[in-house]
């Protein structure tokens, strides 16, 4: 009897979250978690169907997978409402931590005949328009053709709507956080941006990294090898000048330099039959940031980072080109004599740049032509920028293709 007692006893001590039952852990303990959330909450656009997530998939080096009418990935990405659509192609998040803050500057560059580089740099966004990304994330919600909330009051009150939010706000930032809208605003994109700080987006797996640290060995004749010594020559190729940021070896080579220029591309004609922009309008890239006043600047971008880009495609600011080997001859048909006179995907010449003023035809033509052994080798080199997680995308996306557009890079 003195041990049905007892035990009773002990039960109602459990059951009343006595001294010995365990503290359950806040859902969220650190703004980095909380971010994780957030960045793949749909309820955080007005019609609760789109996220930060939606156009940076995780599975996918954080790009937009979803598909076009042809099948393919989309040009452009399409806004919560289900009919609005972007005139850009949505760029990776996966190693955008590490982009500068948008400044002016003069910089060295590596492997280069081009010597240094004096203009805009950095920032968030492919015109800079974004200090850091914080304020990156701070954007998409309130813009009307991405998640289209009408004002930072409306977001705030879906997530007090979630009460695992309203506590890790309160623990996290304090009782009074929800006090002021804009304040609560700003600690989702802090949160947000936090996370993606974190390793997910920026691994540094790939083969090239595994090369640094001996951990992989490009073969000496296989084609990658060749494409290697190809990107960081400066007698035989440009592709150094814009994308190499460090000196060569550097153990988180971010393939960009931050950059901007206009590199001539066309139009997509495809994009603005249906987006509403029309034939007529003009991209002003650079010219576009609010900071940014002098004409010369109209029709460049950032360069973006080549990580990843072997299965980040479509490619452009625009999605214009489908192929990682159409990007490559794309910029061969710059120089002199070169065999490239044509764009492989439609069997035509070259469409005229869209922005025809300010082209970087000193870094476009600088370097040699390259042969269609050579173009392969430079994209079995780019394959290797692969994080190891998405390595099995390079094989599915080689297989989709038509048998003339197929490289075979044996790794």
């Amino acid at each position: 009897m003195k041990n049905l007692v007892y035990l009773l006893a002990l039960s109602l001590l459990y059951s009343c979250g006595g001294p010995s039952s365990p503290e359950q852990p806040p859902p969220f303990s650190d703004a980095q978690s909380l971010g994780k959330a957030l960045f793949s909450d749909v309820n955080l656009s007005a019609d609760r169907s789109q996220s930060c997530a939606t156009c940076h998939n995780p599975d996918r080096a954080f790009i937009d997978t979803r598909l076009g009418a042809d099948g393919n990935i989309s040009a452009v990405s399409l806004g919560d409402d289900g009919i609005s659509l972007g005139d850009r192609n949505t760029p990776t998040a996966a190693y955008a931590r590490f982009s500068p803050a948008f400044t002016n500057e003069s910089h060295a560059r590596f492997n280069s005949q081009q010597g240094a580089y004096s203009g805009h740099v950095g920032g968030q966004f492919i015109d800079g328009r974004a200090e850091d990304l914080a304020d990156q994330a701070a954007g998409p919600p309130l813009n009307p053709i991405e998640m289209a909330m009408p004002d930072k009051q409306a977001v705030v009150q879906r997530i007090l709507e979630n009460g695992a939010y309203t506590s890790a706000f309160k623990l996290l930032f304090g009782e009074a956080v929800f006090g002021d809208s804009d304040q609560a605003y700003a600690k989702m994109a802090e949160s947000i941006a936090l996370f993606e700080q974190t390793d997910e987006f920026s691994s540094f797996d790939s083969k090239y990294d595994k090369s640094l640290r001996g951990e992989y060995v490009y073969s000496p004749l296989s084609k990658a090898a060749l494409g290697k010594a190809l990107f960081f020559s400066q007698q035989f190729t440009n592709c150094a000048t814009c994308h190499q940021l460090h000196a060569n070896g550097h153990q988180q080579e971010m393939f960009t330099s931050y950059e901007y220029h206009n590199i001539g591309v066309p139009k997509n004609s495809n994009v603005r039959a249906v987006n509403g922009k029309g034939e007529d309008f003009i991209d002003p890239g650079l010219l576009g940031n609010e900071l940014v006043f002098n004409e010369s600047e109209k029709g460049k971008f950032k360069v973006p980072t080549l990580r990843n880009v072997a299965v980040t495609q479509p490619y452009m600011h625009n999605g214009v080109f489908g192929n990682l080997k159409t990007v490559i001859e794309f910029y061969d048909h710059y120089l002199a004599a070169s065999e490239h006179t044509q764009n492989p995907e439609t069997a035509f010449a070259w469409q005229a740049p869209e922005v025809i003023e300010n082209l970087a035809l000193l870094e476009l033509e600088d370097g040699r032509t390259l042969d269609n052994r050579e173009v392969e080798a430079l994209v079995c080199f780019l394959w290797t920028l692969t994080d190891e997680r998405y390595e099995h995308f390079l094989e599915e996306i080689e297989a989709a293709k038509a048998e003339q557009d197929r490289v075979d890079c044996d790794l």
